[in-house]
């Protein structure tokens, strides 16, 4: 994260402020992650808008906030980075009135770094965000949104309590896994991790039960009493649909149990990966693993790399094609070598993305461009404000996987967004 200068993982953290319990989830603004956001939106009841008071409205600001309001969560906005000599909140509070209707009056104007500001935004969360529902005299029912495995605790998750109360040394079921284990630890992040006597309802913090098989504490998990359990587990999180695939090998041969085991630990922090064995002529035995987008899939070659202290090949990335037989049977491929053979394929069909692009209205031209050299088909074209332009482009997913971003990048000289 700090060498990429963005949020990969979503973080959680409890504070107290003037009498009330406050607890945060930061999250990621990428796209590629919009999976690790729908989570922890699930597990909250208002959001932090928070918008770069120099660079204004991003399009990964608007597919978030629209998230948001899928949820109907409160929104509080705010402009950041007010002490930086180019901000501009003013002009950027009139856009985001006029883009996302939120009254520029009550847009706060903040800066991260020297303090000002936060105490408002901290009073307006207090004012504007409601209380958490929930009964604390129900049957235990927690949502765990998030886990990671320690190899001497095994499984610590995140958790939020929707109703009831968690004690230290209850006995809980894990609804879905069908497997009961002992609270050994619970406790809150201020930031460090703090051990607290019990979470009640509406309370957020992370539960350590000794589970070791990492399957059975998958996010959207519901946890529960063994001796009074909840009647029904809650809603948890539909799965997501990966997008990019490519075919990941160790270099060495026998790496390749440790790579299976590497993959296991990571999709319990990160739920949106998948995989399935395949071998190749040339690399051996390998995965194939699928990836919500492209920089997702470099951050999961990296942190198998360095966690798990393997050496990898990760093959070019493809995208998935629906194949029509001439049987009138529907096959999914995502390998051009598991293509059916010709005389067999009536038709292909291939993903399209819907490509929301924001820039300076300078480089409109240029980008329009690349779009129809990719094959794009304009939908949209809105002027956000005289100086900026919002453009929608149905694009081929298969031109976007390889160099897109980057050439988007250097047509806009680094000031358009996607």
């Amino acid at each position: 994260e700090r060498e990429r200068g963005i949020t990969i993982k979503a973080q959680n953290v409890r504070v107290e402020w003037k009498g009330h319990t406050l607890h945060l989830i930061d999250t990621p603004g990428h796209v590629d992650f919009g999976y690790e956001v729908s989570r922890s939106l699930a597990a909250c009841e208002g959001v932090v808008l928070v918008v770069d008071a120099a660079q204004g409205i991003e399009a990964q600001t608007l597919a978030n906030c629209y998230l948001a309001l899928e949820n109907d969560l409160e929104i509080v906005a705010a402009l950041n980075k007010i002490d930086l000599p180019a901000a501009d909140p003013d002009r950027y509070a009139m856009e985001i009135e006029k883009v996302l209707g939120i009254p520029a009056e009550d847009i706060l104007r903040i800066s991260a770094k020297t303090g000002e500001g936060v105490p408002e935004l901290l009073d307006a969360i207090v004012a504007r965000v409601p209380a958490p529902q929930g009964d604390p005299d129900a049957p235990l029912q927690a949502l765990i949104f998030d886990s990671q495995y320690d190899q001497y605790r095994g499984v610590v998750s995140s958790v939020r309590v929707m109703n009831g109360r968690m004690r230290k040394g209850d006995k809980l079921l894990f609804m879905q896994a069908t497997a009961d284990h002992e609270a050994l630890e619970i406790g809150a992040r201020r930031p460090a991790t703090q051990e607290v006597a019990e979470l009640g309802a509406g309370e957020v913090g992370y539960l350590i039960a000794g589970v070791k098989d990492v399957g059975e504490a998958r996010s959207g998990e519901t946890v529960t009493h063994v001796a009074h359990p909840a009647s029904s587990p809650l809603e948890g999180y539909q799965d997501p649909k990966p997008m990019v695939f490519c075919g990941l090998f160790p270099i060495d041969a026998d790496d390749f149990e440790t790579l299976r085991e590497s993959l296991q630990k990571l999709k319990l922090n990160d739920a949106s990966i998948s995989y399935t064995p395949e071998s190749s002529g040339a690399l051996g035995f390998g995965f194939r693993c699928g990836f919500l987008g492209l920089l997702h899939m470099e951050i999961v070659k990296e942190r198998l790399e360095r966690e798990f202290n393997l050496a990898l090949i990760a093959t070019a990335p493809s995208v998935q094609y629906r194949v029509l037989r001439t049987d009138g049977e529907i096959e999914i491929v995502d390998n051009p070598n598991d293509l059916p053979p010709t005389v067999n394929i009536d038709s292909i069909e291939e993903p399209f993305f819907k490509v929301s692009i924001i820039t300076p209205k300078d480089y409109t031209g240029a980008l329009m461009e690349l779009c129809q050299s990719r094959r794009g088909e304009m939908t949209k074209l809105e002027y956000l404000s005289p100086e900026r332009v919002e453009m929608q482009y149905m694009v081929p997913l298969a031109e976007v996987v390889v160099d897109f971003f980057d050439q988007l990048k250097s047509r806009s000289q680094g000031y358009a967004s996607l």
